[in-house]
């Protein structure tokens, strides 16, 4: 198990966003997360990575307690996390290339054959090979998005947190990002996708958790989702 939340609220600042959250992640597992705007998808996504700190319930995240989590241990946590973004987030002065290298020096990477390697690993695995050569605006949005997911997986992390990742993309490129995700997933990676995008849920089923009037639920598979509904 990677994420474990027990009885927690998810606050922003001082409102409750979502209370009595209670639910659990395996290593390997695909889960989306769905709900209206302001539910708490955003929200429940900082608390996992630390942005906003758990301040009633426990919650075990990669290894860490979020509840006793202090300030200096943060870094070490997103280390074991990999943030997808809508807006991409890429700096848009160095080539996708020096986006990666960045990281990987910012989080300590020295030997430059290790780091070599690494971005021509994460690289390879997004389909972008032939791209770490191309600045930000010479790529479409699907390519940007390859990117930020070249980005999350540098550092081997534990954990996907992906917050609408295709909320800007056509629906086709929608699909080969969600398709990447799985891989990811099937590679031993927890993923948690924030979505909007109902057409590639009910394509691509996992399991799915929704926040609605201030509660986490998972819905069940076999049950129909009234889509229409979270809209």
């Amino acid at each position: 198990m990677i994420i474990d939340f027990q009885d927690a609220s998810v606050f922003q600042d001082d409102y409750l966003v979502l209370s009595d959250v209670s639910f659990r992640v395996n290593k390997g597992e695909f889960v989306y997360l769905i709900g209206r705007v302001g539910s708490g998808k955003t929200s429940l996504i900082k608390t996992i990575n630390a942005e906003l700190p758990l301040k009633e319930g426990k919650a075990h995240v990669a290894g860490f307690q979020l509840e006793k989590l202090r300030i200096k241990s943060v870094p070490n946590l997103r280390r074991k996390l990999g943030i997808v973004f809508q807006d991409f987030q890429l700096l848009i002065d160095r080539t996708v290339y020096d986006n990666l290298l960045f990281v990987l020096k910012a989080t300590g990477w020295k030997n430059q054959a290790d780091i070599e390697a690494r971005i021509n690993e994460v690289l390879e695995k997004t389909g972008l090979e032939y791209k770490h050569y191309k600045m930000p605006h010479q790529l479409s949005g699907g390519e940007q998005q390859r990117v930020v997911i070249a980005r999350a997986l540098l550092n081997n992390p534990d954990i996907i947190l992906a917050d609408e990742p295709t909320g800007n993309l056509d629906p086709e490129t929608s699909e080969s990002i969600i398709k990447i995700l799985f891989e990811i997933s099937n590679s031993g990676r927890a993923v948690i996708m924030a979505t909007h995008n109902y057409t590639l849920l009910k394509k691509y089923s996992a399991r799915t958790l929704k926040c609605e009037n201030g509660k986490l639920s998972e819905l069940e598979l076999t049950a129909e989702i009234d889509f229409s509904a979270l809209e």
